[in-house]
């Protein structure tokens, strides 16, 4: 197996379960950011005419990673900017379903503007409750993270599909943040309308980076009126107030979205599908041992449906507890929120436990 301490070095310092928090910067993401800085250090305005090239790349790698047409990713700086951009182009008193208690940057924006906002539970039977609620009162728009903040409670793929086939004039929008890099995803074949995603926690791009994903569809439904001098510069943005470009107004930084670019590679060069496996794998055995040791609460316990990560039984002193045994970890809601990458391993596992037990 991979020696991925050689890939992120803070693994032979730390064992790290916290990427939900935030991911870890691998060795060649640093070394082609460095790079690029030195490039800009001697070269100046000289680096500055590829940046419509390297952008050009990184939306394509995207695309290709998430089974998406380039001209229909936008690179953002974070999802909240993308995601706000987004409301900011729909007409308002619309119905709006959202999950009580989901990500703020989701569940924010809709209140703060002139939407009608109705919320239901998150609970063991999400999918039930969702559907019920569509039943009643149909909205005209659903949105949701994919996977939950605090526990990484997921909603079930097949579900939403089956949901949107039975309400297909519902926008159905998603934040992806706690998902993007942790399995195979195909955006087109998905029930999804857009998704966004901040890149810096499961596909270890670093900060400043992140993507939405459009149907072609959304193009007649939405209509931001942001723009700018960057609306219309580079590959796949043709003419003035083109979608995209509502999206990217001002100038783009190439450190940020190259890290991005090169952070995909990472990603491509392990295999999408070999991480899939991997995080499903340990994840499977660390909810087999949560269980055992009566660590889950009984909503996720029941859940076969869930993310790469887990909120365990624990509080600030159990957090104090781990860091001085070089386990990182966070304290979210009412536990401590344990996340397993591909880069971890049973051994991590069996040591948080052992931890834990003493």
């Amino acid at each position: 197996m991979k020696n991925f301490a050689k890939l992120f070095p803070i693994l032979s310092q730390y064992t790290y379960l916290n990427t939900p928090s935030s991911g870890l910067l691998s060795v060649p993401v640093m070394e082609w950011r460095q790079e690029h800085d030195l490039d800009f250090l001697v070269q100046g305005s000289l680096l500055k005419e590829n940046q419509g090239k390297i952008l050009g790349s990184v939306r394509e790698k995207v695309g290709e990673l998430f089974s998406c047409e380039a001209n229909r990713v936008a690179l953002v700086p974070n999802f909240s900017y993308g995601f706000n951009t987004l409301l900011e182009g729909i007409k308002k008193h619309k119905k709006v379903l959202l999950l009580e208690g989901d990500y703020p940057s989701i569940n924010w924006p809709f209140e703060s503007r002139d939407f009608d906002v109705k919320y239901t539970q998150i609970s063991p039977n999400l999918e039930e409750v969702v559907a019920q609620a569509f039943k009643k009162d149909t909205p005209d728009i659903f949105a949701f993270s994919l996977v939950q903040w605090l526990d990484g409670l997921k909603i079930n793929q097949g579900f939403l599909k089956d949901l949107k086939a039975l309400y297909p004039d519902t926008l159905f929008l998603a934040d992806a943040t706690q998902y993007v890099g942790t399995e195979v995803f195909d955006f087109d074949n998905s029930a999804l309308d857009a998704i966004g995603a901040s890149t810096y926690k499961w596909m270890n791009a670093g900060y400043g980076n992140g993507f939405f994903l459009f149907k072609e569809s959304i193009v007649d439904r939405v209509a931001p009126s942001t723009t700018g001098f960057n609306s219309v510069q580079g590959k796949y943005k043709p003419q003035e107030g083109n979608f995209l470009g509502r999206f990217e107004p001002g100038h783009q930084d190439t450190l940020n979205y190259g890290s991005l670019g090169v952070a995909i590679d990472v990603i491509n060069q392990l295999g999408m599908g070999v991480i899939d496996k991997r995080i499903k794998d340990i994840n499977l055995k660390a909810k087999e041992m949560f269980l055992e040791n009566r660590l889950l609460s009984k909503a996720i316990a029941e859940r076969e449906s869930h993310g790469a990560f887990f909120n365990i039984k624990g509080d600030d002193q159990t957090i104090i507890k781990l860091k001085n045994q070089d386990i990182l970890t966070m304290v979210r809601g009412e536990g401590v929120r344990v996340g397993f990458h591909y880069f971890n391993t049973e051994d991590d596992l069996a040591y948080l436990l052992e931890v834990i037990r003493s």
